[in-house]
C-alpha cells in the first residue's frame, strides 16, 4: 500500500513538528499516521481498471511497533476502495508466502524479492507511475490470452 496506493508523505504536513522529530527515523511508527494519508496520483482509478481484468488484492505490511497501523489500513481501504477491495486486504511481513502472477511494490523488502510471480517495481524504470503500470499489465493480459 505505502508509496504504491497510498502517498505516505501526504501525512507529514499534518503532523506536529515535535512528533516528526521524535519519530524522524521511524515515521511509520506514529500512531494515527496511516489515517492521514491520501491516495497516490491515479492509484484509485488504476485499481478500478485493473480490478476489471485481474483478481486484485492489496498486500501490505503493517509496522510491528505501531499498534494502530493495521486497523488504519483497513479503514483507508474502506474509505477509498470500499466495494472493489472488500475483504481483499492482506497484511503480512512475508509477502513471498502469497501466490499471484504479479506483485506491485515499491521495495524488495518483506519477501518481495522472493515472490514467485513477477515483481512490478513501482516508482522505478518502466513503472514510474500508475499509467505505465496499467498499460504494461493490460498489454500482458492481451498477450497472455
Amino acid at each position: 500500500m505505502d508509496n504504491v496506493l497510498v502517498d505516505f508523505r501526504s501525512a507529514f504536513p499534518l503532523l506536529d513538528d515535535t512528533v516528526k522529530e521524535k519519530f524522524k527515523d521511524n515515521m511509520d511508527d506514529i500512531e494515527g499516521v496511516f489515517s492521514l494519508m491520501k491516495p497516490m496520483k491515479n492509484a484509485i482509478k488504476s485499481f478500478e481498471i485493473l480490478a476489471k481484468h485481474f483478481d486484485v488484492y492489496i498486500l501490505s505490511t503493517s509496522p510491528w511497533d505501531n499498534p494502530t497501523a493495521a486497523s488504519e489500513k483497513v479503514v483507508w481501504v474502506k474509505k477509498y476502495l470500499p466495494e472493489l477491495a472488500y475483504k481483499r486486504l492482506i497484511l503480512s511481513h512475508n509477502k513471498h508466502l502469497n501466490i499471484g502472477h504479479y506483485l506491485i511494490d515499491d521495495r524488495l523488502a518483506n519477501g518481495v524479492d522472493r515472490f514467485s510471480g513477477e515483481h512490478i517495481h513501482f516508482g522505478q524504470k518502466n513503472f514510474e507511475n500508475w499509467n505505465l503500470v496499467v498499460d504494461y499489465l493490460l498489454k500482458k493480459e492481451t498477450i497472455d490470452d
